[in-house]
Order: C-alpha cells, then sequence, then structure tokens
C-alpha cells in the first residue's frame, strides 16, 4: 500500500509540502502510524455533484485507502443561506426539503467512492451543518458572533 503523499505524488496532485515530518505523520495505520481524519465540504445547491466535487471526493477515498478515516461535510445550513460571491446575482434560496433531497442524493453519489460503513475504524462519516446551524438563534448570533464586527 502506498501512502497518501506518494498517491497523490503518482497521481500528479502534489506540488510541494511544507515542513519535514508530514510523510510520517501521515503514515498509513497498517504501516505503523496513526489513524488521521481529514474532511472536506460539499454545497447542497444540486442533486448531484459537479466535476470540481471529483478532486476532494477522489482525495477523501485515497485518504480513507490509506486507513484513514474521511468526514464529509455538507453545507446543508449554509445551502440555505443566498450566496452572491463571485456572481453578479444572489443565488436563488431552496426550501429546507430541497437541501435535504440534494444532501440525499449527494451522498448517494459519494457512497460510490467511500466507505460509510460505522463498524470500520475508519469508516467515513458524513455530517450535515444545518443540524447546528438551523439550531442557532439569531440573537444568539448576534451576542456570540456580531460582537467582533463594528456597526459602521
Amino acid at each position: 500500500m502506498t501512502s497518501f503523499l506518494e498517491e497523490l505524488r503518482w497521481r500528479g496532485q502534489l506540488h510541494q509540502t511544507a515542513g519535514e515530518g508530514l510523510e510520517e505523520h501521515l503514515r498509513s495505520p497498517s504501516q505503523g502510524g496513526v489513524m488521521r481524519v481529514a474532511y472536506a465540504g460539499f454545497d447542497p445547491t444540486s442533486d448531484s455533484l459537479t466535476i470540481g466535487n471529483f478532486i476532494p471526493a477522489k482525495a477523501l477515498m485515497h485518504w480513507q485507502q490509506c486507513g484513514h478515516k474521511p468526514i464529509v461535510l455538507m453545507g446543508g445550513g449554509t445551502g440555505l443561506i443566498g450566496d452572491p460571491s463571485g456572481r453578479e446575482s444572489e443565488r436563488t434560496l431552496m426550501s429546507r426539503e430541497q437541501v435535504e433531497a440534494n444532501v440525499a442524493s449527494q451522498r448517494r453519489i459519494l457512497e460510490k467512492f467511500l466507505d460509510f460503513d460505522r463498524k470500520r475504524p475508519n469508516g467515513a462519516i458524513i455530517v450535515n451543518n444545518a443540524d447546528w446551524l438551523t439550531t442557532l438563534g439569531f440573537l444568539d448570533v448576534l451576542r456570540d458572533v456580531g460582537k467582533h464586527f463594528s456597526v459602521n
């Protein structure tokens, strides 16, 4: 079994790394290393994934094949918010039901790359930021987050 970094190098996906010891830090558990955890985020604004999602999905797949634990972070909460970044207009707002359906659909796609078996020590897990973001109250956010920003 190759290491995670060797796999990325072989695929031409690794240009450089910072610092020494990274290879040792990411050594596969089967080669005497410690299981590590990594995540990649996915935006559920569609029921499918884009070609741009392929690279992080495959990276998580290689991560898992090297014995490490992948986490899929679905942006179900942030997907409920309009996002004008890089666009001339705001994204179309979707209902919670549509976002939840997109999350479920994308999970079915990701299951073709990742093993979500909870019995495996490095079984992939999926978390949805809607699970905690939708429980935040407006005043809680203003009090805890808003205090760090000037009104001006």
